[in-house]
């Protein structure tokens, strides 16, 4: 046999072994876990289509320090978070509130002015998942 052949193949072999080993040592599960699932806003309306247009997914996070309140906006497109660290209020316009902790998720409202604030002792860090379309704002806010 070659000695490149031979070679080659011992190599495999090890590296197999290897695998199946470290395969079988290994006790841990892949878990999945469904945070939120649904086809209404936090308020309770139904989400809209999808707008027409190239699709743009944007994740972005957020850092809103103790005490401080977002501007007055709204999102033409869906979105959704999760709060990775403090608590959150979000408020509309017409009085609908909601509190949130860290580890909840968000489905928020679209078209619809409302704003938020960090109320928890520490700063509140959220990350928003957006389904927008390319070239146009996720957020607007209100003049």
């Amino acid at each position: 046999m070659n000695s490149t052949v031979f070679s080659l193949s011992a190599l495999w072999l090890v590296s197999i072994t290897s695998i199946s080993t470290a395969q079988a040592h290994s006790t841990e599960q892949i878990k999945v876990e469904t945070l939120t699932k649904q086809q209404y806003s936090w308020n309770g309306s139904v989400l809209p289509a999808y707008p027409k247009g190239q699709p743009e997914v944007q994740i972005m996070r957020f850092t809103i320090p103790s005490g401080q309140t977002l501007p007055v906006h709204k999102h033409p497109y869906i979105n959704a978070g999760l709060l990775l660290k403090g608590e959150l209020e979000v408020e509309t316009q017409s009085g609908e509130m909601i509190h949130i902790k860290a580890g909840d998720t968000l489905v928020e409202v679209v078209d619809t002015w409302h704003w938020g604030k960090s109320v928890g002792k520490e700063a509140a860090q959220i990350v928003v998942f957006y389904a927008g379309v390319k070239d146009q704002p996720v957020t607007l806010k209100q003049d």
